[in-house]
């Protein structure tokens, strides 16, 4: 068997065919995967700059729009937990190329909507597909490659995820401008029937012989509780709801997800395998992601507006100087395995964060008279290190699992992953609401108070590097091979 395949690490994992997946499929698989990511990532983000051409084709106010964004996060939400077990019980090609099919067929017929309901609820039909891409993606991968090989095969996946977003209100308001507004939805529809048929060719099948019943309480219990954090965090700061209200919401969360936690620590298969996080290496880095995207995970709220609003550029020209940051990201994934394979996991985690974290500070001192070369080396220098950091917590993530707990950690993974973006944004908010007052008139009172939203998101992503100094210095090495160059280590 090539040492690029893992041997599946339980009986239980019944394999894809008799044989491994071939060569082809070998080097089709992240670029299948790759795919996927990027049309979810980017669906997140490109209907932003498409909201008022899309609200008054509808005639309906800006503000109702709000609605056909958060539907999909909120769909993100609650179906992410659920799609490990579907892998488990009907097999990853079976369910993978049923998410791509749920979300090709939802950007037709969003694409078609002519009602403002109906577009919403084509909408939850895209995040169902959207929720299962990711993590069930992610799973496919972890169970075809050593983990020798997950290092350099997640970091070249996860480059989708870091540049759509990106990518995102730039090619909005492209379409928009030159096209038209259903045009934004419509260009899943190919990408997704290529995608269908690499899925049928190419992704191994992997499932259970046995699978456990769903736990349907918990699912209630914790889907329940994370869309209704989802949907606090969605409205936060747009006064929607009294503060009484919001308070109120958050608490019913909490009290949900508490339940889920003292119903699944009773059972033997709980939706999600909480006691996962008794593992160094996976607590250190799913608990490490969210608490550092709390600090960075703003960059792309604030950013944009200190551009445009504070110093006066268009929105091309402010996507054009956040585009460094992609250049960087897909240029880091050549030398990131070799830097990973020298110092370690612990290192590279401790020291980036930090770096992280000062980079935002470095940002907080952007101007009025600050020249563009210096914005955009900047950005580009964020980007690698961000691109860094992202790949190193993916793949840790994965560095002590065994193959019969791979789709539970991919699945709470890909939670906490879609959780801590909402709270990065809402974090960012928070910030810049407390510093910018509500009265401002001029860009350098918006400047100012940006300035000090992201020396606060500096100072907490700097902090955030205590998560990472439990990890010891051989954490991850089956994954990095820094073994392998430093046995002493």
């Amino acid at each position: 068997m090539p040492s690029s395949i893992m041997d599946p690490a339980d009986a239980s994992v019944v394999p894809p065919s008799p044989n491994s997946p071939s060569a082809a499929s070998r080097r089709l698989l992240p670029w299948l995967v790759a795919v996927a990511f990027f049309m979810e990532s980017l669906d997140t983000t490109i209907l932003n700059t498409a909201v008022p051409t899309i609200s008054a084709a509808l005639g309906v106010a800006p503000l109702s729009m709000k609605a056909v964004l958060a539907s999909y996060t909120l769909s993100l939400a609650v179906f992410i937990p659920i799609s490990g077990w579907m892998a488990d019980r009907f097999g990853t090609r079976r369910v993978f190329s049923t998410a791509i099919g749920l979300f090709t067929l939802g950007s037709l017929l969003c694409g078609i909507s002519s009602d403002i309901h109906l577009l919403v609820a084509c909408r939850i039909l895209q995040g169902c597909g959207g929720a299962m891409m990711v993590p069930v993606g992610r799973l496919t991968l972890v169970r075809t490659f050593a983990k020798s090989d997950l290092l350099r095969t997640m970091s070249f996946v996860s480059i989708p995820a870091l540049v759509a977003p990106m990518l995102g209100p730039i090619a909005g308001g492209l379409i928009v401008g030159y096209l038209h507004w259903r045009f934004i939805f419509f260009l899943n529809i190919p990408i997704g029937l290529v995608g269908l048929i690499l899925v049928y060719k190419h992704l191994p099948d992997y499932r259970q012989a046995i699978t456990p019943a769903l736990d349907i309480v918990g699912l209630i219990l914790f889907g329940s509780g994370i869309a209704l954090l989802s949907y606090v965090l969605e409205i936060f700061g747009e006064h929607a709801l009294s503060g009484r209200e919001m308070s109120g919401l958050l608490a019913l969360s909490f009290v949900l997800l508490a339940g889920y936690w003292i119903h699944a620590k009773g059972l033997p298969f709980p939706l999600l395998q909480l006691r996962l996080f008794s593992i160094r290496t996976f607590r250190a880095a799913v608990s490490g992601s969210f608490f550092t995207r709390l600090g960075i995970g703003g960059v792309p709220f604030l950013l944009p507006l200190l551009y445009q609003v504070g110093l006066g550029f268009t929105p091309i020209q402010s996507g054009l100087l956040i585009m460094p940051q992609a250049i960087a990201s897909m240029g880091m994934k050549t030398i990131m395995p070799s830097l990973l394979r020298r110092v370690g996991y612990r290192v590279v985690l401790v020291s980036n964060t930090l770096i992280l974290g000062v980079l935002l500070l470095v940002f907080a001192t952007i101007g009025p008279g600050t020249p563009v070369w210096l914005i955009v080396l900047q950005a580009f220098i964020y980007g690698a290190f961000s691109s860094l950091q992202y790949s190193s917590m993916n793949t840790l993530v994965y560095a002590d699992i065994t193959d019969k707990d791979t789709s539970s950690a991919s699945s709470i993974a890909s939670t906490m992953q879609q959780m801590s973006v909402s709270f990065g944004v809402a974090t960012a908010g928070l910030a810049t609401a407390f510093f910018i007052p509500s009265t401002h008139s001029n860009a350098v009172e918006m400047v100012h108070g940006i300035h000090k939203a992201l020396t606060a998101l500096g100072v907490l992503t700097i902090a955030s590097t205590m998560v990472f100094r439990s990890l010891k210095s051989g954490d991850g090495d089956d994954v990095s091979m820094h073994k392998v160059l430093h046995p002493g280590g």
